[in-house]
């Protein structure tokens, strides 16, 4: 079992969205509206207290980018930043203020980590190098048994490799979605996890044997992610977001 910053941090949605409560098989990625990539939910408080503790406590597990990635980082601040009013956010020239009245000074730190403090996403960024989108940047406060360590910098096929049912055949389906992805066309899939500690921070080396979730239908939570996949026009990186959902099974 991994360390907690302290005991286990429980926080609980009072209900899975409905569109999360079936799930597809892989690589199962739907159309998405262009504003709906982000969210806030009845979770936004809790997890956003929590994200900021891990960024101040545990940064460099949870935040990682390459140079690179600069300047899709910086191309995607600036379009979350014009998502956000309509979320319940106050941009000023200084400082994002979020919908719980937290004010995160823009300049006080990188923008990837300012992100990580103001939304409930975690943010991949792949870039294309050769033949396959390699991970040039994150930020990953609530992983689901796997580690920002292990899978830093390293291309999709090996990034997916230790995932039950990711066989051979859908990462060419995989790479071949993530080629096709448009700017104005972003998609989005979700999983369904069981596990029997709800704590978002749920790094697991890729050798524990703790890594598999447990079946869904016995486990006492259930998690769910909502993943979603957008282009970035000026430095043509992919962005893959995972907002998270754990509630009580029953």
């Amino acid at each position: 079992m991994h360390a907690h910053i302290c005991t286990v941090v429980e926080i609980l949605h009072k209900a899975l969205p409905d569109d999360l409560r079936a799930t597809n098989p892989l690589p199962g990625m739907r159309p998405l509206a262009d504003d709906q990539w982000l969210r806030v939910d009845d979770a936004y408080p809790a997890q956003m207290s929590y994200r900021r503790k891990l960024l101040r406590r545990r940064r460099d597990e949870v935040l990682w980018q390459s140079d690179v990635a600069l300047e899709a980082i910086a191309e995607l601040s600036d379009r979350v930043c014009e998502k956000l009013p309509s979320l319940g956010f106050s941009i000023t020239s200084g400082a994002i203020v979020c919908p719980d009245g937290e004010a995160i000074e823009r300049d006080a730190d990188g923008p990837l980590a300012v992100l990580g403090q103001s939304i409930q996403e975690d943010i991949c960024i792949l870039q294309k190098d050769g033949d396959e989108h390699l991970l040039s940047a994150a930020l990953l406060c609530f992983p689901a048994s796997w580690t920002l360590a292990e899978k830093a910098g390293r291309p999709l096929s090996v990034i997916h490799a230790p995932v039950q049912g990711y066989t051979v055949d859908i990462a060419k389906r995989v790479q071949r979605m993530f080629n096709a992805v448009r700017p104005e066309q972003p998609l989005w899939r979700n999983n369904m996890l069981g596990y029997t500690d709800p704590d978002l921070f749920q790094p697991r080396a890729e050798n524990d044997p703790a890594r598999q979730a447990d079946p869904v239908d016995v486990a006492p939570f259930v998690r769910a992610e909502r993943q979603c996949i957008l282009r970035l026009p000026k430095s043509d990186a992919l962005v893959f977001t995972i907002h998270s959902y754990v509630v009580r099974a029953e």
